[in-house]
């Protein structure tokens, strides 16, 4: 992965996370308490800062900086988790494993650190078929539908992991906000990556 590459997909997941923090937040208001789009923001604007330093690193060592620079600036449950995915990405990808594994490997280490699975209104409801996707070889144009389609069935899932499980019943109805953020850096990544092929 070029310098240039790591420029572009830091810039687009910031842009993502910037434009729709305000919606990321009204989601967190719903079912939860309220502060995702503003960690998500926190968190992408630190990665911002250092996008110089990360681009001069291999693709593996770059994930895993980010994935510490997530755990340490971002507050709530989301910092751990997307640092969790990142750090286990880079990990895997530094040993040599190609990116459909080294993938799956993130997505083994956010359902440790956030004791959850599909199914439970989470982010795992979109990065686990999206991951699955992605290793069945299917194209960027299928990651961004599956994507989208994984963040829509979330609205009438009951949520049973994290402060959205307390709702109950009352859980449903609404978008998980962290499916959605998921969703949103999906999207994001499959548009510089569909503008380079």
């Amino acid at each position: 992965m070029s310098a240039d590459l790591t420029l572009a997909l830091i810039d687009a997941a910031a842009t993502a996370i910037a434009e729709n923090a305000e919606e990321l937040t009204r989601l967190d208001q719903a079912i939860g308490d309220g502060d995702h789009g503003s960690n998500m923001q926190r968190g992408l604007q630190a990665i911002l800062r250092q996008r110089e330093a990360l681009a001069a690193l291999g693709p593996g060592e770059a994930l895993q900086k980010a994935g510490m620079t997530l755990v340490t600036t971002v507050g709530g449950a989301s910092g751990p988790l997307y640092g969790s995915l990142l750090m286990a990405v880079g990990k895997a990808a530094q040993a040599g494993k190609g990116w459909p594994e080294a993938c799956a490997e993130g997505v083994e280490a956010v359902k440790r650190r956030g004791k959850s699975d599909v199914g439970a209104k989470t982010m795992l409801d979109v990065l686990v078929p999206v991951v699955e996707a992605l290793a069945a070889g299917k194209p960027l144009a299928e990651l961004r539908l599956t994507a989208t389609a994984s963040r829509e069935a979330t609205k009438e899932m009951l949520a049973t992991r994290g402060r959205a499980s307390f709702l109950g019943e009352r859980s449903r109805g609404h978008y998980d906000p962290g499916a959605t953020s998921t969703q949103l850096l999906i999207h994001a990544v499959c548009d510089v990556l569909e503008a380079r092929a």
